[in-house]
């Protein structure tokens, strides 16, 4: 057996020990983590606990698998060379730390990348996505690539398009949709506005309707990129992304059965000049689970 030993945060928010469990302990598959609570195989101040155990702050929790019988979970890499990756990240895995815990992207790349160049680094982040979208993502393998992405998506020469379904349906079937976007990074959340706000910052998203619907399906291109604006823009003309408890409508997600944000990065298109136009060549695309 293989243990994995943990300590619940003392300011830790209400909730259920499992999905706290999964985003823990990200390299491990999901089934993993539901067979080990499922077989009481997870301990929680010493004493066996099922799916339906809760959080408890300041606890240990102890969490046993079948050992070598479970393998890490592999995240995706879809293109690589001496400089970028371009990898499918998981719903669940964040970009970067953000105070709930549990191994980055960048982290569990390295780790990966580690197993068989034993010097490799994590890798850089030179964009971002929410824990809860999945989709493709650049990453970078020096601060000089780093720095020649993010100048990238600056001059919007890396285009980003995304799948999503939304509650109800769009209209317009085709919008340029302009306002002004406030974050409080305290709450973490953001607002949007119509007119611009003390410390708000231009946002323009473009979405087409492709499948009309109780839930439809819709593409998305920025043309700004702010934390959580396909989700707060949306929301702000009236269809909030399914599956978004955040900014959209609870009730309906839980009655549609969506428990994940339904939001997907399904291209990356380049058209870089320079030494790094060989990347124009690229045409990744991938399919959304939705």
């Amino acid at each position: 057996m293989k243990l994995y030993t943990l300590t619940i945060p003392e300011d830790i928010a209400p909730g259920r020990l499992f999905p706290w469990l999964r985003r823990m302990l990200p390299q491990l598959p999901e089934h993993a983590v539901r067979e080990a609570l499922d077989r009481r195989d997870v301990k929680l101040n010493g004493k066996r606990v099922d799916r339906q155990a809760m959080l408890v702050p300041g606890a240990e929790v102890r969490l046993y698998t079948p050992g070598e019988e479970i393998r890490e979970r592999e995240i995706p890499i879809l293109y690589e060379d001496r400089r970028v990756l371009i990898v499918r990240k998981p719903v669940g895995v964040s970009c970067q730390p953000d105070g709930k815990g549990g191994l980055t992207l960048p982290e569990l790349v390295g780790r990966q990348l580690r197993r068989k160049e034993p010097d490799a680094r994590d890798p850089l982040l030179c964009h971002r996505l929410d824990n809860q979208t999945d989709g493709l993502l650049l990453l970078c393998r020096d601060e000089e690539a780093q720095a020649a992405m993010e100048e990238g998506f600056r001059q919007r020469r890396i285009h980003k398009r995304y799948l999503c379904l939304t509650q109800g349906t769009p209209q317009p079937d085709h919008a340029v949709l302009r306002a002004f976007l406030t974050k409080d990074s305290e709450k973490a959340l953001v607002r949007v506005t119509r007119k611009e706000q003390p410390g708000s910052l231009p946002i323009v998203t473009e979405y087409t309707v492709l499948e009309p619907g109780l839930c439809a399906r819709v593409e998305i291109l920025l043309h700004t990129g702010r934390t959580h604006q396909i989700r707060a823009q949306m929301a702000a003309i009236g269809h909030p992304l399914l599956g978004d408890d955040k900014y959209g409508d609870r009730a309906f997600n839980k009655r549609m059965k969506a428990r994940r944000l339904m939001l997907c990065a399904v291209e990356l298109r380049f058209e870089l000049d320079g030494e790094w136009s060989y990347l124009n060549r690229l045409r990744l695309s991938i399919f959304p689970d939705f």
